[in-house]
């Protein structure tokens, strides 16, 4: 068995401009008030920086240091610079996350990757494009805002009802406390 289908994981998996961040900004709230620790990986599919230009710890990683970790009593960060230009997969990124006491990992992005995920479908973005849960087996509900019709058995959920997603994510992971 791989190391990804042990995790407690689930991911979504969805068309550009579905609102996946918004809607896992509010399923990682109501885990939160639920006292579950939620890790979030999302894929970026570009350059991206989360230091501003003028702040030590930028300037410092932009002066050569491949990690900067940055840390206080509130939160700590570290920045690699990923000079080999060899993405890491998402089972690499999980290994890193070990180290961190989480409950739950939710995940944005890596849709060629083989674990559960929960499709987002909306109808004025998906509506030519079709349901990715045709082509991935590894989606094991859909999150739609309409009535649609679904190739194989899986759970309907409303996409606009973020307590009874995350109520079918803690479900699935058998998480109940």
């Amino acid at each position: 068995m791989s190391t990804i289908q042990n995790k407690k994981l689930i991911g979504f998996a969805a068309y550009s401009g579905t609102g996946k961040t918004t809607l896992i900004k509010e399923i990682v709230g109501i885990l939160k008030k639920s006292n579950y620790r939620v890790s979030v990986i999302k894929h970026a599919h570009h350059n991206f920086d989360v230091d501003e230009p003028g702040k030590d710890s930028y300037e410092i990683r932009k002066s050569g240091a491949e990690n900067m970790l940055i840390s206080s009593s509130n939160r700590w960060a570290l920045m690699h610079e990923n000079h080999s230009n060899d993405e890491l997969s998402l089972n690499d990124l999980l290994n890193i996350l070990d180290k961190i006491e989480s409950d739950i990992t939710l995940v944005e992005g890596f849709k060629a990757e083989n674990f559960p995920k929960i499709e987002l479908y909306r109808e004025e973005i998906g509506k030519n494009r079709g349901l990715l849960s045709n082509k991935d087996n590894n989606i094991i509900a859909v999150a739609t805002d309409t009535n649609i019709e679904v190739k194989r058995n899986l759970t309907k959920l409303d996409i606009n009802n973020p307590s009874d997603i995350a109520t079918f994510i803690i479900n699935y992971l058998n998480m109940n406390k």
